[in-house]
């Protein structure tokens, strides 16, 4: 089984979602201040997102921004062909977590699993939630399995980088 992917297509996806965990990161260092934009309040906020009342004090949003600013230069990484085993491990941990938010997505918006009947929770988790989570879940599960496409050496070649051409 083939798995390279082109290198602009490789890179594209990584900064796709490297894009999308940055900022949610950054979403969540800002909530980890005590604002609570785009909602009113922190209970507003939390209904909207989460379908419950949650916290979004520090102690909880600090540790999901720095998880999620962590797969953003993993993903990052892996994509441009840097750090090795570590950052596929990272992307591939990323796409099976976007993964499950998809499912669980699906169980709620299926009525299998509990939330809210009605409020801005099951909208947004109809409308963006679910299908950037299953779409960026499948993008990361492709970036994971894609292998950097590295020059190849012929048997018995000195390899260094960039590779220099012999003329002599």
């Amino acid at each position: 089984m083939n798995n390279t992917m082109k290198d602009t297509t490789r890179r594209r996806t990584g900064q796709a979602l490297a894009a999308l965990l940055a900022a949610d990161g950054l979403v969540h260092l800002y909530w980890a201040t005590g604002l609570t934009w785009p909602a009113p309040d922190e209970r507003t906020l939390s209904l909207a997102v989460l379908g419950s009342e949650v916290s979004f004090g520090p102690p909880v949003v600090l540790p999901l921004a720095a998880l999620t600013l962590t797969g953003a230069a993993a993903v990052l990484a892996h994509a441009h062909g840097r750090a090795g085993r570590p950052a596929r491990l990272v992307t591939a941990a990323v796409a099976a977590g976007l993964a499950v938010r998809g499912l669980a997505g699906l169980g709620w918006a299926a009525g299998l699993l509990d939330s809210p009947a009605d409020g801005p929770f099951r909208t947004l988790n109809l409308a963006l939630y679910t299908p950037a989570c299953l779409g960026f879940g499948w993008a990361a599960a492709r970036l994971a399995r894609a292998r950097p496409n590295w020059p190849t050496y012929p048997p018995g070649t000195t390899r260094s980088w960039p590779p220099t051409s012999r003329t002599s």
